[in-house]
């Protein structure tokens, strides 16, 4: 069954707003229509250019086709201290980082809530953010 434009408009806002409610001390990187992008507030080095990037990458939305997707970055570094904080949200997993809601019911907000305050922590102890 393919997803109608107004309810990914639905997903989408309402992972942004999570995603709003922890951008202290996250950074917005990009505030489009259909993508939206936060990344930690220090200058670091990235890639194996060891190039200079303002922010770590921490998380994004998109709006798909057939989805909206959540890029999740902390995941890729520490899947098993994750997956037990969001065991509704890991069955939207595609891959590491990058979860796939088709549906609004499919958002726990609490289970989210809990991967962006561990997340901004992992990034604490990383040194990405203040």
């Amino acid at each position: 069954m393919a997803i109608s434009s107004e309810t990914k408009s639905q997903i989408f806002e309402s992972l942004k707003k999570l995603l709003l409610n922890h951008c202290n001390p996250l950074v917005i990187s990009k505030n489009q229509h259909e993508v939206f992008e936060v990344i930690g507030n220090i200058e670091t080095t990235y890639g194996s250019k060891k190039e200079i990037v303002p922010g770590m990458y921490f998380a994004s939305l998109a709006i798909r086709t057939d989805s909206v997707v959540f890029y999740f970055f902390p995941t890729y570094m520490h899947e098993a201290s994750f997956k037990p904080l969001a065991p509704n949200t890991w069955k939207c997993l595609k891959g590491k980082t990058c979860f796939h809601f088709k549906k609004l019911e499919q958002i726990d907000t609490q289970e989210i809530d809990a991967l962006m305050k561990m997340g901004i922590q992992s990034f604490k102890k990383q040194g990405w953010v203040k």
